[in-house]
């Protein structure tokens, strides 16, 4: 990564940022600390750095958000309906979860950016309910780049060391990440199928 942001500057930042949202094995929590690190010891603006990621991010975003439009809700409720032990939903939860795009799509998609392992995957649900691409993109830029501008901003601040971001991002993220599996592994445990 350091080598890819130093050798192709905002280009490596936002190639890093789109990769990073098809492929969420790649955090954005060390992508842009190391960018805005990289910005305030080299040629690169902490500006540029921020819109740079915010770009990238929101091009991959868009990406999962045209395939889940095309995928459409009602081929993503037969999906529910035959795997939905694994989704852990069923018919009802999806209901819900499509009442609650209509009232407060923009909200929870802004929410969403700036919380870690959410970010990526809120484009799935955006695009299956059929939310206004320009409400969509509204929303997810806003929170994107709050999220691009935090992190290459603690990157920058630093200057000179990246241990102090690494010992806060890393724990936080890891303790939001570790609540979503709990989550999951008790939907699993206690999951009953329900009548439509």
């Amino acid at each position: 990564m350091i080598r890819l942001i130093d050798w192709g500057g905002y280009a490596g930042v936002f190639a890093l940022m789109l990769l990073e949202t098809m492929v969420p094995f790649i955090p954005s929590e060390l992508i842009l600390p190391l960018a805005g690190l990289s910005a305030a010891n080299g040629p690169m603006s902490l500006t540029g750095v921020i819109v740079a990621g915010t770009i990238g991010s929101m091009l991959g975003n868009y990406c999962w958000y045209r395939i889940a439009r095309s995928v459409g809700r009602e081929r993503f409720a037969r999906f529910v309906d035959r795997h939905g032990r694994w989704l852990t939903m069923d018919c009802r939860d999806m209901v819900k979860l499509e009442r609650m795009f209509e009232r407060h799509g923009g909200g929870i998609v802004f929410a969403a950016r700036v919380l870690p392992g959410v970010r990526t995957f809120i484009s799935l649900p955006a695009g299956f309910f059929g939310m206004p691409v320009w409400r969509y993109l509204l929303w997810s830029t806003v929170g994107t780049a709050i999220w691009s501008a935090l992190f290459a901003a603690a990157g920058h601040g630093v200057g000179t060391s990246f241990g102090p971001i690494d010992h806060v991002a890393g724990p936080l993220s890891t303790a939001i990440v570790l609540v979503f599996v709990v989550w999951y592994v008790w939907r699993q445990l206690t999951w009953k199928r329900r009548r439509a």
